[in-house]
């Protein structure tokens, strides 16, 4: 789960553009994949599909209007998507339940961890192809000229514009996609649990400490921190979060490129050397 948000974090940052609405579309798409079944008794698996497309929808209509602006305000607002999704759905009590959430008659599966498990490791694989198609295709070439200088992209004919919106809404989808799986996993959604702020930070600090830019530099990030993540929640139940904000602290200042950046880097050197 945490690989798969990490990897779709890095995606849109692959452009330049700090998005930090993650936990707002998996929340929106565990909530979508969560009634679609409770109300309209659709299958658990393509209620999953539906939230991603759900997700989808809603972070292309959004990015018409939020792409407009770079950088630190683009931050701003698409974190503050995440606070209005959990705000309409805390208010909306008849439909979603409000504060208290609402819980599904049974976990996807029969709650049967092997199947859960292969469910999530085919998500994230889906989530793989896509970031390795980006990496393989015009799209790498588009993002990492925007990155570099949005100026001199739209001089040499490309629309940024159009990119950054289809990448938003592509990246959206797969948080929404794996946000529905969370919620079938646990036959339980609620404001508090699905919009949680720990799918914002613990995503971005995996990715940072992996390596951004790439598919396994994420990947790397989400295996290594999400085994040290789970040994600090029972040594550090209140305080596993800092751990992760000094992290973050650490890698920037002395591994701005992560684990396997740095470590390629060092490979390059090694073998120029010889």
């Amino acid at each position: 789960m945490y690989a798969t948000l990490a990897l779709s974090w890095d995606m849109m940052f692959r452009s330049g553009q700090p998005g930090l609405s993650v936990a707002g579309f998996f929340g929106l798409g565990g909530y979508a994949a969560a009634l679609s079944f409770l109300y309209w008794g659709v299958n658990p698996l393509v209620s999953i599909a539906l939230g991603c497309l759900f997700s989808l929808l809603v972070a292309f209509i959004l990015g018409l209007v939020i792409l407009r602006i770079r950088g630190l305000y683009f931050s701003i607002a698409t974190m503050s998507l995440s606070e209005i999704f959990r705000v309409i759905v805390m208010n909306w009590h008849r439909f979603t339940g409000g504060p208290s959430g609402k819980a599904l008659p049974s976990a996807v599966f029969n709650g049967d961890s092997a199947k859960i498990f292969w469910l999530f490791l085919v998500l994230t694989l889906l989530t793989v192809i896509v970031s390795e198609i980006f990496e393989r295709s015009r799209v790498h070439f588009a993002l990492t000229s925007i990155r570099n200088n949005e100026i001199v992209a739209k001089s040499s004919g490309i629309d940024v514009f159009k990119y950054l919106v289809v990448v938003f809404a592509l990246t959206s989808a797969l948080q929404g996609m794996i946000g529905g799986a969370y919620a079938h996993s646990y036959a339980f959604i609620s404001p508090e649990g699905s919009f949680n702020f720990n799918f914002v930070l613990l995503p971005v600090t995996m990715a940072l400490f992996g390596g951004i830019h790439s598919t396994l530099g994420p990947i790397v990030g989400a295996v290594i921190l999400g085994v040290v993540g789970e040994y600090l929640k029972l040594q550090l139940p209140y305080g596993h979060l800092l751990v992760y904000g000094v992290i973050i602290v650490i890698v920037i200042l002395f591994l701005p490129k992560g684990i396997v950046g740095t470590a390629k880097e060092r490979l390059k050197r090694k073998w120029a050397t010889i």
